[in-house]
């Protein structure tokens, strides 16, 4: 239970950036800003895959419609990084409170990475690239800000994570309309397309 709120706080803040959590609490962990911080998020091939993959998503998140792509790849990718990170904090020995630490990460990772997903297809269906550069560094603050917080008032980051996590979702049943023209127009995108010209 003590490791709950910064499971579920973690959880949340993957479904947005996976490699923003890894790496900010490695970072946390090999400074000595925190003890809660397993050691296997401070190994130094952890910190610079993750630093990478962190710059590239940074960049990506920031493009229209690359943002939608990289969010479709990232759909498995997060949620087994927030169970992953919510095993971790747990201990990682196998016990059944792991597993569900495990599964309070990944779940959460799964409905706020939903939560993204959706918003960036319903501001896809603008064209103008601003909002998603806003939307994008927005996100990068929250995760950080958050993360940072929830190691030393979990209990409080957790309830602003749920908060915005409703928010988040309920936000997503208003922009139902949005995502279904982003959907329309990526479709009639494939279709212009054509298919490949076969070789001779």
């Amino acid at each position: 239970m003590s490791v709950l709120p910064l499971v579920f706080t973690s959880g949340w803040a993957s479904g947005v950036n996976a490699y923003a959590v890894v790496l900010l609490l490695g970072l946390f962990g090999v400074t000595g800003v925190s003890d809660e911080v397993p050691q296997a998020l401070q190994r130094p091939e952890v910190l610079i895959i993750a630093g990478v993959l962190f710059l590239c998503e940074a960049a990506a998140d920031k493009i229209p419609y690359v943002d939608s792509v990289w969010d479709s790849v990232h759909t498995v990718v997060r949620p087994a990084a927030g169970a992953w990170v919510g095993a971790l904090l747990a201990g990682h020995s196998g016990s059944l409170s792991d597993v569900a630490a495990a599964a309070v990460g990944g779940a959460t990772a799964l409905a706020s990475h939903s939560v993204k997903a959706g918003t960036r297809m319903a501001v896809n269906a603008s064209p103008e690239p601003f909002s998603n550069i806003a939307l994008s560094v927005g996100e990068d603050l929250g995760v950080a800000g958050l993360v940072s917080f929830a190691l030393f008032h979990p209990w409080a980051a957790a309830v602003v994570a749920a908060l915005l996590l409703a928010a988040g979702l309920l936000a997503l049943c208003f922009l139902v309309s949005r995502i279904r023209r982003f959907l329309r127009r990526r479709a009639r995108r494939r279709e212009t397309r054509g298919p490949a010209p076969r070789p001779f």
